[in-house]
């Protein structure tokens, strides 16, 4: 199957996806200096309007036109009903000429894929002084107590910073260090994550260099407190974000290497647990405290122009769906142009957007189709009924029920525009204001609501004919719970209240949505919208009481507001990844079972030929290729290892083997190879690597890498290394490459997969080559004497 013609840099899915020493030299950088531009472009009109949802699409990058660059993004849902995303220090703004970078710089959009700048966090001119000139990283944002909360991470102190402000613009003001020195972690304090539980209790999450940290946060999310727990350990593990779905919080995270231009092994991985605390298991039930290499890829390199893929946040459209927003690196020009005079050389990681879906209790990018390149339906930012009180006053809305001239229209910098009742119904009467036009009875609804008077409550209604038949969510203060109240034909169907934790601040805004699925409802209540909800309710609907009708804000009591109230159809989830298909025939012209007691290519003619070879020690035993490690190399110009190679066969194929490898000390490894030289290869192997900072430990990795020239030198001549990290490892693996080659574009494409059984495989990344020769199957055991490689064998087969 060959790829469709793109518009932009043409490398959509290959067929398999299609069908289915750094820490000194990263603190180095983050004590370097930052040089503000000397032109900033002026703020863009805060009234930027969202553009019709119906067939809409968007194309990656999303921050392309606001940004060159905008790397390690978290995006949040302003409560004035814009986007807001932030990103890592970086040099923005090269294409305008500027050769400084910005702080922290803020992009605004209306729909969440037609972004423009909005400033920065920080100017040299207003820096706090602490941070001793440190470059600042990763920023993280949530809404509480009525403030944005801003955690950065600090490389050059080792730390978390935090700042605050009304407006998610600023200005802000410094909270200092959020960690104590020492924070408890042994990591790298960088890439922190905030999340709230359903009982109230504020986490930090952060951590890199391998490890990643929990702690709770005291009352006002200034500081961590208490003990300190590890939840995760993995190579360069790092970038933790978490949310809780169903009975699960999920803690996504990145491992391999970040920004190292085309040979980027980044990837986006997933955890789950029933606890905040962990412990968190990847989708083949191993630990994410456990040495060796994870499960559970969200997002992978599949082979398109998107290397790299990660450091992620989540957000949510106005139908309830999913969606990742992380950095990827564009293949056609990987690297930023040296800025600060020529003393900061970095990767280009421009924001991307996808679809996050939740198949069988685990999330993935597009179905298992990985990062798109190419037009893709955009996210629902209309909605079907609703507004946000910004413009009109209440010319587009009816009052119904209670006091019906109570209704009125205020303002703060904040959220700008807002609908409040005063003086307030009763605590039995209550007051609506709807929205014109009807929802479908399929919907997601949402409004951010306060409550200012001790006896109040504000609600979200839908489903609503006239006071009788609707059906309301209430943020009740007097009963300090979320409550929903379901009537049909004049009589309630029943409340169900959900206690609101103690602290809960009832006096700033709240998000609180509403799903309907048929005849189930799900309600729940958070402070930003990021999925972690503070309150969460389902229940079953009467028939009856599931329709069409309007959306719009409720009043009890005193002390009402509401903002950015509507409802759109609610999103159809997909609930079936997208096919991989297996391997077809097997080729036995390329394949060896090694039942003889020769050794491969030592015989004349032989299939096999050995590069510096035959190897020390190897031998046939039990009808297995016996190959004991060496201390020799295949890694950049130290080509001494022996490799064993065989012609591959002509067009797309998929090679396999079978290998038992107890490895025991740090630097072995054994596996496939698909080989051109020394210096133009891909690998796949069960490797051995010290865990930084894990006091003598090391992790068993199934490491999948590639060596070739830079495609940014010139020529492009220089030859780099890298690796992506694949599922969990064993004493006996199953391990596969899958080869496709892109004559349209001229590539090698890669995709690799490993498996502890033989039968249920874990899928891995992509990375590609240009095509320059032929690649030959192979096989390799090397980098440190001790261990021994057995291979049962070696197939091929024929590409489906």
């Amino acid at each position: 199957m060959r790829r469709a013609r793109r518009t932009t840099r043409p490398r959509l899915l290959p067929r398999w996806a299609a069908g289915a020493a750094a820490l000194v030299w990263l603190l180095t950088l983050a004590s370097a200096p930052s040089h503000g531009a000397q032109a900033r472009p002026s703020a863009p009109s805060h009234d930027v309007q969202a553009r019709p949802a119906a067939g809409a699409t968007y194309t990656n990058p999303v921050s392309a036109g606001a940004v060159d660059t905008f790397p390690d993004p978290t995006m949040i849902r302003g409560k004035d009903g814009l986007w807001y995303a932030y990103g890592t220090q970086n040099p923005v703004m090269q294409s305008k000429g500027e050769d400084g970078e910005r702080m922290l710089p803020i992009l605004r959009s209306a729909d969440m894929v037609t972004w423009e700048y909005a400033g920065e966090v920080f100017t040299p001119e207003d820096k706090p002084a602490w941070h001793d000139g440190s470059r600042l990283w990763a920023p993280e944002v949530r809404y509480a107590f009525g403030l944005y909360h801003l955690y950065y991470s600090v490389p050059g102190r080792n730390t978390v910073g935090l700042v605050t402000s009304p407006s998610p613009t600023g200005p802000w003001t410094d909270k200092g260090a959020v960690l104590p020195s020492p924070s408890g972690c042994p990591a790298g304090n960088i890439d922190q994550a905030q999340f709230t539980d359903t009982d109230g209790t504020p986490y930090l999450y952060w951590g890199s260099y391998d490890t990643i940290c929990v702690a709770k946060l005291n009352a006002d999310l200034t500081r961590t407190e208490g003990e300190v727990t590890q939840v995760a350990r993995g190579r360069r593990v790092e970038g933790g974000f978490v949310v809780r779905r169903d009975d699960f919080y999920y803690l996504f995270y990145s491992d391999a290497g970040c920004c190292d231009g085309a040979y980027s092994g980044y990837q986006v991985k997933v955890g789950r647990s029933t606890s905040p605390t962990g412990p968190f298991t990847d989708d083949e039930g191993t630990d994410l405290m456990a040495l060796t290499s994870k499960a559970g890829v969200v997002a992978g390199a599949n082979g398109n122009r998107w290397i790299g893929p990660g450091h992620n946040a989540i957000q949510t459209d106005l139908a309830g769906q999913d969606w990742l927003a992380y950095h990827g690196i564009p293949a056609e020009s990987p690297d930023l142009a040296p800025a600060s005079n020529g003393t900061l050389k970095l990767t280009r990681r421009p924001m991307l957007i996808d679809r996050l879906d939740w198949i069988d209790g685990w999330p993935v990018v597009r179905a298992g189709a990985g990062p798109s390149d190419g037009p893709t339906a955009a996210p629902v930012t209309s909605w079907a009924a609703g507004g946000t009180f910004n413009t009109g006053g209440l010319k587009d809305w009816r009052a119904e029920g209670a006091r019906t001239s109570g209704w009125s229209t205020a303002s703060d910098p904040a959220a700008r525009g807002y609908a409040q009742h005063t003086p307030g119904p009763s605590r039995t009467d209550a007051a609506y204001l709807l929205a014109g036009g009807r929802a479908p009875a399929d919907l997601r609804a949402e409004a951010d609501l306060k409550v200012t008077a001790a006896g109040g409550a504000a609600g979200l209604t839908v489903a609503y004919r006239d006071p009788g038949n609707r059906i309301v969510a209430w943020l009740d203060r007097a009963r300090g719970a979320l409550v929903t109240d379901v009537r049909v034909g004049g009589r309630s169907r029943g409340e169900q209240a959900t206690p609101l934790p103690a602290g809960f601040s009832w006096g700033t805004w709240n998000n609180v949505s509403v799903e309907i699925r048929g005849r189930r409802l799900t309600a729940e209540v958070t402070g930003d919208r990021l999925r972690d909800p503070v309150a969460l309710q389902s229940r079953a609907l009467p028939a009856a009481a599931v329709r069409k009708g309007a959306v719009g804000a409720a009043a009890k009591g005193s002390g009402a507001a509401a903002d950015n109230v509507g409802a759109a159809a609610l999103y159809r989830p997909v609930t079936k990844r997208v096919a991989v298909a297996p391997p077809g025939r097997l080729l036995p012209g390329h394949s060896d079972e090694f039942d003889t007691a020769t050794v491969p290519g030592t015989s004349t003619p032989s299939p096999w030929q050995w590069v510096r070879g035959p190897a020390a020690g190897v031998s046939m035993t039990g009808g297995a290729l016996s190959w004991p490690t060496r201390n020799a190399e295949l890694y950049l110009g130290d080509n001494t290892a022996s490799v064993l190679l065989r012609d591959a066969p002509e067009g797309d194929f998929t090679v396999e083997t079978k290998l038992r490898f107890a490895p025991d000390r740090a630097a072995q490894q054994a596996g496939l190879v698909l080989y051109e030289n020394d210096d133009r290869w891909f690998k796949l192997v069960h490797s051995v690597l010290p865990l930084t900072n894990g006091d003598g430990a090391v992790l068993h990795v199934s490491e999948f890498g590639k060596e070739g020239e830079r495609p940014t030198t010139t020529p492009p001549t220089a030859v780099a290394n890298a690796p992506m990290f694949g599922g969990p490892t064993a004493d006996t693996m199953w391990m596969r490459m899958a080869y496709h080659l892109d004559t349209e574009h001229g590539e090698h494409e890669v995709r690799a997969s490993t498996s502890r059984d033989g039968v249920h495989w874990s899928p891995g990344g992509t990375w590609t080559l240009p095509v320059r020769g032929a690649l030959r199957i192979g096989l390799v055991s090397h980098n440190r004497s001790g261990a021994t490689a057995e291979f049962d064998y070696v197939r091929t087969y024929a590409a489906r």
